[in-house]
């Protein structure tokens, strides 16, 4: 599995902003309330990150050999597919409630301080999330290969290889 790409990351906050921004300017335009993110929600996804990064921490020790334990890897496969997961939704909801934020800060009424405050820590929380996701995915990842037993010598001959004596 390949870690996640910035650029893949942008693209779904891009996405993630766009559609705040539209969600919010739909609900303007129909005479409803502006969408505010519940203080719950930021809440949810620290916690969600500190958990991914607690996961990754035993498959971390294990690569780098400071633990006698051994990892299963199906669990360090799980791991490593839940931290992509966490950093790719983690990019979405740092974008959505961006967008909802772009859209409250340029209208001509400014909207109240608390649902400023709640969108800005929606904000910080799907960051948080994003930025867990990623380092427990940099947990999960296994150093290369030593480069030192590529070498022809070590090899020793290929199958098939027919030698002649001189």
């Amino acid at each position: 599995m390949k870690r996640t790409h910035p650029t893949t990351l942008v693209i779904i906050g891009l996405i993630g902003t766009v559609v705040g921004l539209l969600t919010d300017a739909a609900l303007a335009a129909s005479g409803r309330a502006l969408f505010v993110p519940p203080v719950t929600l930021s809440v949810t996804l620290a916690v969600i990150a500190v958990i991914v990064v607690a996961l990754a921490w035993p498959i971390r020790r294990a690569i780098r050999g400071k633990t006698t334990l051994r990892i299963d890897p199906f669990r360090a496969a799980r791991t490593a597919v839940l931290a992509k997961a966490c950093s790719i939704l983690g990019a979405l909801l740092a974008g959505l409630p961006l967008g909802l934020l772009l859209f409250m800060l340029t209208r001509t009424v400014l909207a109240d301080t608390s649902s400023i405050v709640l969108t800005i820590s929606a904000v910080l929380g799907g960051a948080l999330l994003l930025t867990g996701g990623l380092l427990a995915e940099w947990f999960c990842t296994l150093p290369p290969d030593d480069p030192d037993s590529d070498r022809e010598e070590d090899r020793g001959p290929e199958p098939g290889a027919t030698h002649s004596h001189a």
